[in-house]
């Protein structure tokens, strides 16, 4: 999925990168955590009622990355058009894959750099949507105890995920990687995570999540 503004932006690409994946390790483990955690909601739900959620999910996640792209992006713009950059001029280099490199000069590194990864970074992946369901699993199976490869102590899911969102969270707005490296959509996650938890709010709320949709 492209930045909006973007050329390379198509109004099917909400949906459709969440089918798309970054390579065979990417592709394993959400599918793995769908196959583990997803298993259980649609055997309560019903298999129209999780693939709902699951779709809300993702397109949760893809929301709120665009929004926190279009903040950096905006800010850069504003930053730029008050240095004499007009805003169509910005737009037209950054279409034919340019930067010009007095925007260095006149944004911070950090600014520079959220900048040019909102504009030219492309999403893929089901990894909002998996949050989503992983929220949902705590929501509805609190005391379920998962064991983790890297922990040797089991952690109960009403611990364990709000920890992981917490983590995403704190990885996305200091710009950190715990692998070190870069390329991981953190506020996807926390998108994915919020509409879940939201989602299944509302339905606790009405009671909806009694109900199943085969």
């Amino acid at each position: 999925m492209f930045f909006p503004e973007n050329n390379g932006f198509q109004l099917w690409q909400p949906i459709s990168h969440m089918f798309m994946h970054g390579g065979y390790m990417h592709i394993f483990f959400n599918m793995f955590a769908l196959y583990s955690f997803g298993s259980a909601l649609e055997s309560f739900w019903g298999s129209k009622k999780f693939l709902f959620f699951y779709i809300s999910c993702g397109l949760g996640a893809a929301l709120l990355h665009t929004g926190i792209n279009y903040y950096y992006f905006i800010d850069g713009i504003n930053t730029l058009g008050a240095s004499g950059f007009p805003k169509s001029e910005i737009l037209q280099i950054l279409n034919e894959g340019k930067i010009n490199t007095q925007w260095k000069e006149l944004l911070t590194a950090s600014q520079y750099q959220s900048f040019i990864s909102a504009y030219m970074g492309t999403v893929v992946g089901a990894s909002g949507a998996i949050y989503g369901v992983i929220v949902a699993f705590a929501f509805m199976f609190p005391n379920a105890e998962l064991a983790l490869l890297f922990i040797p102590v089991p952690i109960k899911a009403k611990y364990f995920v709000p920890g992981l969102v917490l983590v995403d969270l704190y990885l996305g707005v200091s710009g950190q990687s715990i692998f070190g490296g870069g390329g991981i959509a953190h506020f996807a996650h926390v998108g994915g995570a919020l509409f879940g938890f939201l989602i299944m709010w509302y339905w606790k709320k009405n009671q909806f999540n009694d109900n199943r949709w085969d």
